[in-house]
Formats: C-alpha cells, structure tokens, sequence
C-alpha cells in the first residue's frame, strides 16, 4: 500500500500535472502545425514555384524494383523496397522549424508581457502613519 501512496502523491505533485497538460497541448498544437504546413505553406510554396511542391515524393530506391511495382513511396514501401526517403525528412524539418519559430514568438511575447507587470507595479508602497511618525521622531533624535 505504501508504493500505492508514494506514486499517488508523486502524479499529484502540480509539476507532473503540468507536464500532462502539457503534453496533450503540445500534441494538439502539432496537428495544427502540421496543417498549416501541409494546407497553408506548401500550397503557397508550389504556387510560387510555379508547380506542384510536394516533399513526399522525394526519395531515392535503395533496392531492386519488384515487377508491376508503382513508382511511389507506399507503393515501395509495400513492396519492401529499401528506399532513403528524405523527403519526409524535409517535411518535418519544416514542422520543426516553423512550431520553434512560433513558440519562440509565444514565449518572447509571454516576457514582454511579464516585464510590462514589473514594471506597471509601483515601486515604493506608500508608508503608514505610525512608519511616518517614527521616521520622524528618530530623525529629531539624531539632532
């Protein structure tokens, strides 16, 4: 019973329901990136290219070609044809670097926002009466 209570005390801990939290958040937010990859930015992207831009068919086959195989990447998948597809590679780099970039936009905005609280609270609290009253009956004592 007391290894029951130690792990219930240790997933109850704000720290680990915060990293859940999280985590489900940061799965979802990936979805949305990959959409705004795959649905906003390649579109544009291969509409300046003047084409079709389509990382996913990059890749190269690493392997004999078994007969009446097409010539795509599940196709040689399917068939168990070693292929280096780097493509796919290239597509996650993009996610990567566009959820980076976005979370350093979010986490630059959250310190702005931070340092505006700092600075928006007032530096001096005003004193009291009583601080006032001794403040002053020692500074009469010292002459």
């Amino acid at each position: 019973m007391g290894m029951m209570q130690e792990f219930k005390e240790f997933a109850m801990k704000g720290n680990v329901i915060d990293l859940a939290v999280g985590v489900i958040i940061g799965g979802a937010f990936g979805k949305i990136v990959d959409s705004v990859v795959g649905d906003l930015i390649m579109p544009f992207a291969a509409w300046l290219m003047g084409g079709k831009l389509d990382f996913s068919g990059m890749f190269l086959i690493l392997g004999k070609v078994p007969e009446g195989t097409a010539l795509t990447l599940d196709a040689l998948k399917k068939a168990q044809v070693p292929v280096f597809a780097y493509g796919n590679f290239i597509t996650i780099l993009v996610n990567f670097m566009i959820l980076a970039f976005i979370i350093f936009m979010m986490v630059k905005q959250i310190n702005r926002l931070k340092k505006e609280d700092i600075i928006a609270l007032p530096t001096t609290t005003p004193l009291s009466e009583d601080i006032l009253l001794l403040r002053e009956i020692r500074d009469s004592l010292k002459k």
